[in-house]
C-alpha cells in the first residue's frame, strides 16, 4: 500500500480520534503555537465521559479551550512542566500539577518512560512526496514523546510550515488523522521590546557579545531588543531552544551567518520557533533552519561544543551571593526551570563562552528590588550561585565568577537600583557579607 492509501485509510475527525482516549490515559500534549486547536477542543467536549487522564504538556500558546476549569481535574488533570499563564491559578490552587525538569530531560521523562504515553496529540505540516509529515514550529519537545506514545493522533495542518532537521514523520507512525487548515497561533515581540528599560539593558548585553559568537535567543523585551544592537557584529550564529522574528532582519543584513560556528556550521539550530507569521514563512522549508529535539539542543555537552556560546536568560531576583531564582515569586509557582540551566552551563563550558542573567533591577514600578539580600522564603533556585558569571541589569554589567561573596554583594549593589542601595548595603553587613 503506498503511502497515500495509508494516509487516506486514516482520516477522522477530531471527535472520533479522541475517542481513542480512554480513563486512567496519561497522554501528552505538544505546546508553544503548535496547540493542536481542533484535537484539544474536541477532548475538552469528551472530558466529562473519561476520568483521571492526566495531560502532559509544556508551555501552550494561544488556544481557545479551557481546560483547567474547577471540576475538570477529576476528568483531565493537567501536569505542566513548564507553568503559563493557562495553568498557573490552577496549578496554584492544587487543581493541576507541575513537574520541575530541565528542558534538556523533559522529552526523557516520556522515552525513558519514567511517564510511560498512551497517547500523544501532535500538529504537523501536510506529508512531502514521500509520506513524511513535519514536526513545524515544535520540533524540540514534541518528537520523541510522540515516539514513546502508543497512539499518535494529528492534525495536519495546511499552515503548518515544514521545518527541517530531526523534524519528520511518516504518516504509516500515525494512529488518526485529522485534517485542518487554519492560521497558526502568534506571539508578537516588535513593540514589547521598544521600552527604555528592555533596551537599557539590552545594549549592556551587546557589549558582552563578540564577533564570531553563537547565540541562545529566549522569548520577551530583553532579548529582542538585544538584536538590535547587533548589527555592528560579525558572523553571528544560533544555538538555541527557541527563536523569533528578530533574527530574520539581522540574517537578511549578514550579520548572522553562522559561518563560525564548531557545531552545524551555517546552520541555525533550535528546538522550536515562537512569532508571527513572517517568521513561519522564513522558516517553512529553509535550508539554513535545522529543528533538532530538545534532549540534543538544550544539552549542555552539546552547547559547550559552540564557540563563544552566548547564553541570555533572564530572572526574577538575584540574592547577593548570586543564586538566581526564574521560576517562582516565594512559594507562588510561576514558570519553570526552561532552558536556563541547561545554557549558563552549557556556555560556561564553551570556549569564549558568555553565560548572562539579565533582569530590571526593580518590579511593579521600582516598588520592589529585584536584587535582595535572600531569595523570598520558598523561592526557586534555578541558577545556584555556582554556575552564575555575568548578571546585567539596566545599571550596568557584574560578573560574579570567581568572586567572594563580600565582593558579589558589593558587585551586586553596585547594579540595583539607587533607591535600594542603601537597604541593601544595610542587609548586606547584618548577614555579615560586608564589613
Amino acid at each position: 500500500m503506498g503511502w497515500q492509501r495509508i494516509y487516506q485509510s486514516k482520516i477522522t475527525t477530531a471527535e472520533e480520534a479522541v475517542k481513542s482516549i480512554k480513563s486512567g490515559n496519561r497522554i501528552f500534549l505538544t505546546g508553544n503555537c503548535s496547540i493542536p486547536q481542533q484535537i484539544l477542543k474536541a477532548l475538552v467536549n469528551r472530558a466529562p465521559d473519561i476520568y483521571d487522564v492526566e495531560m502532559c504538556m509544556a508551555l501552550s500558546i494561544g488556544e481557545q479551550v479551557s481546560y483547567t476549569e474547577p471540576g475538570m481535574e477529576r476528568h483531565l488533570r493537567v501536569n505542566t512542566m513548564f507553568i503559563s499563564h493557562q495553568t498557573r491559578k490552577a496549578v496554584n490552587q492544587g487543581r493541576a500539577d507541575f513537574t520541575p525538569v530541565l528542558l534538556s530531560e523533559f522529552t526523557l521523562l516520556f522515552k525513558n518512560r519514567h511517564l510511560p504515553l498512551d497517547v500523544a496529540l501532535v500538529h504537523l505540516s501536510p506529508p512531502d512526496e514521500h509520506g513524511f509529515c513535519s514536526y513545524g514550529v515544535e520540533v524540540g519537545l514534541t518528537k520523541a514523546p510522540a515516539e514513546s506514545a502508543r497512539i499518535i493522533i494529528a492534525e495536519v495542518n495546511q499552515q503548518m510550515p515544514r521545518t527541517l532537521g530531526d523534524a519528520f514523520i511518516h504518516v504509516s507512525k500515525l494512529t488518526h488523522i485529522v485534517p485542518v487548515d487554519y492560521p497558526l497561533a502568534q506571539l508578537k515581540m516588535t513593540g514589547e521590546a521598544e521600552t527604555e528599560l528592555a533596551n537599557r539593558i539590552a545594549s549592556y548585553i551587546a557589549e558582552l557579545v563578540p564577533d564570531g559568537a553563537t547565540m541562545q535567543m529566549g522569548i520577551g523585551a530583553i532579548p529582542d531588543a538585544v538584536l538590535g544592537y547587533l548589527y555592528d557584529k560579525k558572523d553571528l550564529g544560533i544555538h538555541t531552544e527557541l527563536f523569533s522574528d528578530g533574527v530574520i532582519d539581522l540574517i537578511d543584513a549578514g550579520v548572522i551567518t553562522n559561518a563560525r560556528k564548531t557545531l552545524h556550521p551555517g546552520k541555525i539550530v533550535a528546538g522550536f520557533v515562537i512569532g508571527t507569521q513572517r517568521l513561519y514563512d522564513f522558516v517553512d522549508d529553509n535550508p539554513i533552519i535545522e529543528l533538532h529535539r530538545t534532549e540534543y539542543v538544550n544539552d549542555p555537552f552539546v552547547i559547550a561544543q559552540n564557540y563563544r556560546q552566548v547564553a541570555m536568560n533572564s530572572a526574577i531576583e538575584v540574592d547577593l551571593t548570586g543564586q538566581v531564582c526564574a521560576d517562582s515569586i516565594g512559594t507562588y509557582l510561576y514558570s519553570g526551570v526552561g532552558g536556563q540551566l541547561d545554557f549558563v552551563y552549557g556556555a560556561s563550558r564553551s570556549a569564549g563562552g558568555v553565560p548572562i542573567i539579565a533582569l530590571p533591577s526593580t518590579a511593579k514600578d521600582d516598588e520592589y528590588s529585584r536584587i535582595v539580600p535572600t531569595l523570598k522564603p520558598g523561592a526557586g533556585v534555578v541558577t545556584g550561585r555556582n554556575h552564575v558569571h555575568y548578571v546585567v541589569t539596566e545599571f550596568g554589567v557584574v560578573n560574579l565568577y570567581g568572586k567572594t561573596v563580600r565582593e558579589r554583594a558589593q558587585a551586586l549593589i553596585g547594579i540595583a537600583h539607587p533607591k535600594f542601595r542603601e537597604e541593601l548595603v544595610r542587609s548586606a553587613r547584618e548577614l555579615h557579607y560586608l564589613p
